[in-house]
This record gives C-alpha cells, sequence and structure tokens, in this order.
C-alpha cells in the first residue's frame, strides 16, 4: 500500500529510490519522512530557498513599490523590513517540518483537524497553482521580449517553444521530486547569481541618484501599502510550503538554524535585487512604467545586445527556480485536500493547469501588474490568517507531533476543530473588507468596511494600504494564542 491517501499513516513503500538519487521518481506523498531519509543539515536549507528567490522578477519589485507614491527611503525601509518579516514567517513554520516529518500541509492538520484542514489546504494549492502560473508566463514574456531585442522573431512561435522548454523544466522537476528540486536549486543558484551581478554591474551606469532623491514621500497608507504588498508578494506567498523541505531534517537539528537558515537564503538576493530595483525605477520613468507591462522583459532594454542571451538564461532560470518549488509544494496539498492520486500524478496535473493559465497570461491577457496585485491580496488576506494561526500554534507547542494522529480523524487532532476555521473565516470576512484592488475590476466588491469605518471608503487614501492582510494575521494569530493554549496541551498529554 503506498502512502499517498489521505487517511494512510503509513511510511515510505520499500520501493522508494535511495535518498540522494536524483532522478528516481520520489514516491513520498503525505506520509511522514521515514527515519532513514532524514538527513542534512540546516545550512542545507539555504540553496531551495536562495534559488528560489533570487529571479531577476526581485528588480522589478523596486517599480512595484514606487508606484504606491513613496520616496527611495520609504520604499527601502517597507521593503527590506517587509522580506525578512515574511521570510521570518516561512523560518517558524519550517520547524513544523523539522518537528512532524511531513508536508506543510498534513502538519497543519494538527491545528484543523484531519477533515477540518481541507480548507487551508484548497487556499494553499490555489495561491502555489497561481505563483507556478505567474513565474511561467513571465519566463516566457521575457524570452520573447529579449528575442525582438535580438532582431529575431519573438512571436506566437518564440513564445510556444519558451512555453514548451519553461513548462518542461518546471514538470519534470515538480514529478521527479524532492532530491531532483535540491540539485536543480543549487545549479540555479550559482547561475543565476553569478549572472545576476554580471547585469547589475552592466546596468550601473543607469542609475540617476538626483533623480532618485528627488521622488516625493508618501503619506502613511501609502507607506503601509507598500509594506503589505512586499509581504504578500515574499513571504505569504511561501509560508503555505515553508515545512515542504525541512521535514528531511534530523529531529536533532537545532531549531534556530532551521529558522535561520530559511530566512537568511530566501531573504539574502530579494533585499540585495530590490534595493537596486528602486535605484533603477526610481532612476527613469519610462522604465518603471514599462516594467509594469511586462516586468522581466522591461530590464533588458538596458543591456548590451552581447549579453543578451545569458540573461534571457539567468532570468528563465531564476523563475523556474520558483516555480518548481510551488508545483512540488501545490502538489502536495492537492493531496492534502483530498485528491487520491501519487504525488507525482498530483504535480503532473498542477502542470497541465499551470500551463493552460500561462497561455491565457501570455496570449490572451492584456495587462499583468492588474491580475497581479489583486491575485496577490484577495489570497494574501486568509493565507495571512491561515499563518497567523498556524505560527501561534508552533509556538504554543512543546512536543514533536505524534505522526500517526495526523493521519486518523479519530486521534488527538481530530476530525475538524472549528476555532481555527472560524478564525480564517473572520481574519477572511474582515481582510477583505480591508483591501482594494482597483485595477481588477472582478474585485471591485472588496473593500466594503472602508467607508463604515471612517477610513475614506474604496477611493480613499486608505484604501491603498490593504489593511486586511495584517488584520487578518493579527486575528489568526492572537485568535490563536488566547484561545488554543488549553486545547493543545490536552492533546500533548494524550
Amino acid at each position: 500500500m503506498t502512502s499517498t491517501g489521505e487517511d494512510a499513516p503509513d511510511r515510505a513503500p520499500a520501493s522508494l529510490p535511495a535518498p540522494g538519487s536524483a532522478f528516481g521518481v520520489e514516491l513520498n506523498g503525505l506520509n511522514t519522512i521515514d527515519e532513514s531519509e532524514r538527513k542534512g543539515r540546516a545550512s542545507g536549507l539555504f540553496w531551495p530557498w536562495f534559488g528560489a528567490n533570487v529571479s531577476v522578477f526581485g528588480l522589478s519589485y523596486g517599480s512595484f513599490l514606487l508606484g504606491f507614491g513613496i520616496s527611495f527611503w520609504q520604499a527601502t525601509i517597507v521593503g527590506v523590513v517587509g522580506i525578512i518579516a515574511s521570510f521570518l514567517l516561512c523560518g517558524v513554520i519550517a520547524l513544523a517540518g523539522k518537528r512532524g516529518s511531513a508536508p506543510t500541509m498534513v502538519l497543519s492538520r494538527a491545528v484543523f483537524g484531519v477533515q477540518g484542514n481541507r480548507v487551508p489546504s484548497l487556499l494553499s494549492w490555489l495561491l502555489t497553482v497561481g505563483w507556478e502560473t505567474v513565474l511561467t508566463a513571465l519566463a516566457v514574456l521575457a524570452t520573447a521580449t529579449v528575442f525582438e531585442r535580438l532582431g529575431w522573431e519573438g512571436g506566437v512561435v518564440t513564445k510556444l517553444v519558451a512555453l514548451i522548454v519553461v513548462v518542461a523544466l518546471v514538470v519534470v522537476g515538480g514529478v521527479i521530486g524532492f532530491h531532483l528540486i535540491m540539485r536543480m536549486q543549487m545549479v540555479i543558484t550559482i547561475v543565476t547569481g553569478v549572472l545576476t551581478l554580471f547585469y547589475i554591474a552592466l546596468v550601473l551606469g543607469h542609475i540617476d541618484l538626483t533623480a532618485v532623491g528627488a521622488l516625493p514621500a508618501g503619506d502613511v497608507p501609502h507607506v503601509i501599502g507598500g509594506f503589505v504588498f512586499m509581504l504578500t508578494g515574499f513571504g505569504l506567498g511561501w509560508v503555505n510550503a515553508a515545512a515542504d523541505y525541512s521535514r528531511y531534517l534530523p529531529r536533532s537539528t537545532r531549531s534556530g538554524g532551521v529558522v535561520g537558515w530559511t530566512t537568511f537564503g530566501s531573504s539574502l538576493a530579494p533585499v540585495l535585487l530590490l534595493v537596486f530595483g528602486i535605484l533603477l525605477a526610481g532612476s527613469s520613468t519610462s522604465l518603471s512604467e514599462a516594467i509594469a507591462a511586462d516586468p522581466i522583459g522591461a530590464l533588458a532594454s538596458l543591456l548590451p545586445t552581447w549579453f543578451l542571451v545569458p540573461f534571457v538564461i539567468v532570468a528563465v532560470l531564476g523563475l523556474v527556480g520558483g516555480a518548481v518549488l510551488d508545483i512540488y509544494s501545490s502538489g502536495l496539498a492537492l493531496l492534502s485536500v483530498g485528491v487520491r492520486v501519487p504525488r507525482y500524478v498530483a504535480a503532473g496535473i498542477d502542470g497541465v493547469i499551470m500551463t493552460a493559465g500561462a497561455i491565457y497570461v501570455v496570449f490572451f491577457a492584456g495587462d499583468f501588474l492588474g491580475p497581479f496585485q489583486g491575485f496577490l491580496i484577495t489570497l494574501g488576506v486568509p493565507i495571512a490568517a491561515w499563518c497567523g494561526i498556524f505560527v501561534a500554534d508552533i509556538a504554543l507547542r512543546r512536543r514533536d507531533y505524534a505522526e500517526a494522529d495526523l493521519y486518523d480523524p479519530r486521534g488527538r487532532y481530530g476530525s475538524v476543530r472549528w476555532l481555527p476555521i472560524t478564525l480564517i473565516v473572520l481574519g477572511t470576512a474582515i481582510g477583505w473588507g480591508l483591501v482594494t484592488n482597483s485595477a481588477a475590476a472582478w474585485l471591485g466588491w472588496q473593500g466594503y468596511l472602508l467607508g463604515p469605518l471612517g477610513l475614506g471608503g474604496t477611493q480613499g487614501d486608505w484604501a491603498y494600504a490593504n489593511l486586511g492582510v495584517l488584520v487578518a494575521l493579527v486575528i489568526g494569530f492572537a485568535g490563536t494564542a488566547l484561545f488554543s493554549r488549553g486545547a493543545i496541551r490536552r492533546q500533548e498529554e494524550r
């Protein structure tokens, strides 16, 4: 019997490829990782997290942030703090992986119950599929733009070929699984890291410090809005997958190392890229506007022709590095929702959905930034509530998870726990009332609490703040910290 079923507590079957076999298909699914497969050090977490976040897409966030109408220093402070704080949440959740040796959305069952956890699992699946679609589409658009700069055909044929190549890389990594992903991320980290440094050196002369220094400061709502956008664009997009890679570590691994290496590895590249991206976007209004339409391709306009091919390589590999982690985790989330297929089949299903979504973005969508912001903020609200709940639950626990009970609705974690589900519903209902997505017309119903609370309605300054994400995070954390202590103690005493 395999271990991919919803209620199967078995360990991995005996036919598993040996640990470290990069090209043997990983058969581990929702099961806990066998003691014999738990190896490595916390420092090994640096590679997947750095590789997933070293994309030159991070430069584009400089333009996105300045779009909130804030100054260089305001953008730098909220950007750096937002990146590190959001990835620190990932570091805390990665602790659960070490304590329970199971995927994030299985460990979340200790909070929501074995059946009740289907709710956050569905949210997690939507978020990761959305992200892998965005990253794949960006890789295709960047390739087409660079080909046009080279004087080659950058139309439909080029986009189709680029789509096939990118999808193949992402899906193969997701289907084969953990060991290949770890190898891929190490290569991606080295190649993209070196080429990104070359890019920065080549475009350094385009920075105009006078123009950057003249950027006007924004009001408090605009600063908060930029901060929330950074939270949702970085760490909050990964929290639902943060334990998927730490679950292979030995239980004896130092907790501080798990938190530290996850946070450091994921934050390092985005912080450096963001600051440089703010300098670039602040130096040229036309560049900043072009990035909104084609976030990666617009960056190529600053390069000499001879570096365009290396730029395509660094851009595509960086985006693939993020997408391959997303498709791996989205497959695990799909299993946790209740779909009864092997993990590699689930990754393949998500690959089909990702491809369809990327085709729409590349060939039919007229705008990128508006739908992207709408996607981040709308799903960011319930994910923030889940994150607050899970982080508080981790902080309250003193023992490792009881492995068998994570798969048994009759065990100590129960079938459905209504308090955390209520907190997600409450956090989402209030949160969506405090966010707006004016660039996405289909989300015009949001922001319904801004007027009644005296915050100026959907056209006032506070509409830009997207306070709902922060409110949902606080509701989830505070509600769990205040009302779940007794339940957690009873679980651990059984």
